[in-house]
């Protein structure tokens, strides 16, 4: 069983364009995502999966140097990106991953690919019933759950967002999702904003690169606290909005 985990990453980000080769403690943010995807035991490979686009040039030549599998596809139509990566890679399982996310654990990659393999369910997550903090997401498919969403979903919002076409689905698809004891959605640790991306750098100030776990950046906030004020005010966009 081929276990890959697709980067979706782009440079037109409608709030903060460029974000996904920002720095970050002397790193694009992109490499920090893949380093962290890479150290997954569960994942045998990483595809960052851009567009076709010009203006991605740049990140696809970028990506292209991480030592990892580079794909182009449709902008807007994500889903299909996601497909034809994972076709021509010959994937059994798909790990959704975006590249807005350099706080993302390895750990909580191997709990939800390990999940989808023992309950052998259509769909496993750590966002079904949101407890994480917002940048902690993963989500696995096996392939033939991605083909048939990739077959059947036909409004904006699913192909733009990949598996909306099975999680808004429970009648149809069967889920697996785990949470943690304690609820901390409220936190954000994705980079949507620049009020986001000062808080991701300061966490970085604190940790540096080395393989740090989710735990350990709770341990940071918890002796700064102040951090996360930086982006306390910032909303998240709903799946709808585009």
């Amino acid at each position: 069983m081929t276990v890959g985990a697709i980067i979706q990453a782009r440079t037109a980000s409608t709030r903060l364009p460029g974000k996904v080769l920002a720095d970050i403690a002397g790193a694009p943010m992109l490499a920090r995502v893949v380093d962290r995807a890479r150290r997954a035991r569960t994942v045998d490979r990483v595809i960052v999966a851009t567009t076709t686009e010009s203006r991605d040039d740049e990140l696809a030549r970028y990506a292209g140097t991480l030592a990892v599998d580079v794909f182009r596809g449709s902008e807007d139509d994500v889903l299909d990106r996601y497909y034809q990566a994972a076709l021509l890679y010959e994937l059994d399982v798909v790990v959704r991953i975006t590249s807005d996310c350099p706080l993302l654990d390895p750990g909580l990659i191997d709990r939800v690919v390990t999940l989808l393999r023992d309950s052998r369910a259509d769909y496993a997550a750590n966002t079904l019933e949101r407890t994480f903090p917002r940048g902690l997401d993963v989500q696995a498919v096996p392939f033939a759950t991605l083909e048939r969403a990739w077959r059947e979903a036909t409004s904006v919002h699913e192909r733009a967002h990949v598996l909306p076409y099975v999680y808004e689905r429970p009648e149809t698809f069967s889920m697996a999702g785990f949470t943690d004891a304690v609820n901390r959605s409220h936190m954000r640790w994705t980079v949507d904003t620049e009020e986001d991306l000062t808080c991701v750098r300061e966490i970085y100030r604190s940790l540096g690169a080395q393989d740090f776990a989710w735990t350990d950046v709770l341990k940071v906030l918890e002796s700064r606290p102040e951090l996360l004020q930086i982006n306390a005010t910032v909303r998240q966009k709903t799946a709808h909005e585009l």
